[in-house]
């Protein structure tokens, strides 16, 4: 009886023991599990990281070798509207996809109260609703050049002076209004040995997930990249705007209807035609119901430069203008979502558009 007492009770402490061991595998199995979950999760987040890396490097080295184009708007800007804002938008995705070309800026040049234009408002409304229209804007700019001069100026010479004007800012390192080219630079300095120290300080701890993945995104940026490859935009002034680089294009941004008026007899000379087309460029918004394409065939100025003439066809169409502007103006419609909110609030506040005979809005911008 206590032989039997005791073999079952030694049947009993085994039994317990073996609850135990399973107990402690299913545990141990739950661990493992965990630890492999989490490590294909962190290896799905580098994959991520790495991709996203990659292709903001492709990026990046596309535009740094690319052609630097600031993009030139001429005209009444009266008012200023949203389709105005939107062509720079359109012309400079156009310009990207090319992978040839990079928009560094955009400029908004009103024309001069000379110019004669009917319904024209005084240049120092159509400034003042320009400002208020970009000033949320990092890359579109306004000049006044043009607007402050005794008279009309052909766009042939204010596209001459800007370009001069980008020509010496360059030879000046002085583009500090418009952003910094995309580029490459060495990072093989001291910098990536803390990261390093860091990492061999605490091996024989559990790294966090912070730690894991900055590790990882140093390893694997030097073998996305090459080694002390990274991506960069802190990047020395004098390297980007050095006498070495190719200079910056300055290109006339206009829709279709400037391109068609080409045609019109005595409206433009030769001479202007040439030096806009032929040494500057175009970069030519398509609207509804016009063919670019034929027109820059029929005219044999236009063919003989047609690589230098971007036509951007605007899929959704958008026909708004400053006529049709003015005139639900005067017949106090809406034009909300228009032209942008503060424009639309400064021409409630200075009561333009509103008379027929504009010439009073001309006078009273003259006198203040």
């Amino acid at each position: 009886m206590p032989w039997k007492m005791s073999g079952k009770l030694k049947f009993v402490t085994i039994c317990i023991r073996c609850q135990s061991c399973r107990s402690s595998k299913t545990s141990e199995n739950r661990k493992r599990r965990a630890h492999v979950n989490n490590a294909n999760s962190l290896i799905t987040e580098v994959e991520n990281l790495n991709l996203n890396r990659v292709n903001s490097n492709i990026y990046r080295v596309k535009m740094s070798s690319s052609t630097r184009v600031v993009l030139l708007a001429c005209g009444s800007f009266n008012p200023i509207t949203n389709m105005h804002l939107r062509m720079f938008e359109i012309a400079r995705d156009h310009l990207h996809r090319t992978g040839r070309y990079q928009v560094v800026g955009g400029i908004i040049s009103p024309v001069n109260d000379g110019y004669g234009k009917k319904d024209l408002v005084s240049s120092k409304h159509r400034a003042e609703m320009c400002k208020l229209a970009i000033e949320h804007s990092n890359w579109l700019k306004l000049d006044l050049w043009e607007a402050e001069r005794d008279g009309w100026t052909p766009t042939a010479q204010t596209m001459q002076h800007h370009h001069e004007n980008l020509a010496q800012s360059r030879l000046n390192n002085n583009l500090n209004s418009y952003p910094k080219p995309l580029t490459c630079v060495s990072t093989a300095s001291p910098t990536r040995r803390g990261v390093k120290r860091r990492i061999h300080d605490t091996k024989n701890e559990s790294p966090s997930k912070g730690d894991f993945l900055v590790a990882l995104r140093n390893v694997s940026s030097m073998a996305c990249f090459g080694a002390g490859m990274l991506p960069n935009n802190d990047i020395d002034k004098d390297d980007i705007y050095s006498s070495g680089q190719s200079p910056i294009q300055l290109k006339l941004l206009c829709g279709g209807d400037l391109l068609e008026s080409f045609a019109v007899p005595d409206l433009w000379s030769k001479e202007d035609m040439e030096t806009i087309v032929g040494k500057f460029g175009l970069v030519v918004i398509t609207r509804a119901g016009s063919d670019p394409y034929k027109f820059i065939y029929e005219s044999d100025l236009l063919y003989k430069h047609q690589n230098n003439i971007h036509i951007v066809n605007e899929w959704i169409h958008n026909e708004i203008s400053s006529t049709k502007i003015r005139r639900a103006i005067r017949r106090d419609e809406s034009v909300k979502y228009l032209v942008p909110d503060p424009v639309l609030r400064y021409i409630k506040n200075h009561k333009l558009y509103q008379d027929a005979d504009e010439e009073k809005n001309v006078k009273a911008g003259e006198k203040k």
